[in-house]
């Protein structure tokens, strides 16, 4: 196929990434594709589910980035890939897999993307979305409840011993290799407006 173009989505956790990769799904249409690192954390189908709890999964070591690297660049060359799904409830990966066939534009989400150098080589466009930390852990407790299956307690529990301390060491750090920052996530209006216009002239050749 032709050339496809990679653009990385980072950010803290519940800072908007979603909402973003939204806007762009309906800019592009049937133009793009979403690989997301959260389905690439590793398995532990050798622990029991409370060892599983208590694991830190805002570290990079949490996630199994080599293979998703092996399917950016599969898809890159215009080849089919089987990627992984994980289970927020059950904090394991499942047996099942799904394939995702390459598209000219393929958006990569997630807290650590811009962490791994060969991963974020990758990439022709780099996005972070910049939230303030309160708004996020709202937004992370909403979530979390309403289709992870957690309590308030484990997930106040997770933030503070991981996901706060995890953000400061890996994720801000990160902001510095984006290319463009975008300030309170996907509703900042103008911001996706000026995102918009540049990927235009970027992938007019593309789409």
């Amino acid at each position: 196929m032709d050339e496809v173009c990679i653009i990385g989505i980072a950010g803290g956790t519940a800072s908007g990434k979603t909402t973003i990769v939204n806007k762009l799904k309906q800019l592009f249409e049937n133009d793009v594709e979403l690989i997301s690192h959260d389905c690439y954390y590793k398995a532990h189908d050798d622990m029991p589910y409370e060892e599983r709890a208590k694991l830190n999964y805002d570290h990079p070591s949490s996630f199994d980035t080599d293979r998703m690297i092996e399917d950016i660049i599969a898809l890159k060359q215009g080849k089919t890939i089987y990627r992984p799904v994980y289970d927020f409830s059950i904090h394991n990966r499942v047996p099942e897999t799904v394939k995702v066939e390459p598209k000219k534009v393929i958006l990569v989400e997630g807290i650590l993307i811009f962490e791994n150098k060969q991963l974020r080589d990758l990439m022709d466009i780099k996005i972070f979305v910049d939230t303030d930390a309160d708004e996020r852990l709202m937004r992370r407790i909403v979530r979390d409840m309403k289709y992870r299956g957690r309590t308030i307690e484990s997930i106040i529990n997770q933030y503070q011993a991981t996901v706060k301390p995890m953000h400061e060491e890996f994720v801000e750090p990160s902001k510095k290799y984006a290319d463009i920052i975008i300030p309170r996530g996907g509703e900042n209006v103008a911001a996706m407006s000026i995102l918009e216009g540049h990927l235009n002239i970027m992938l007019k050749g593309l789409v």
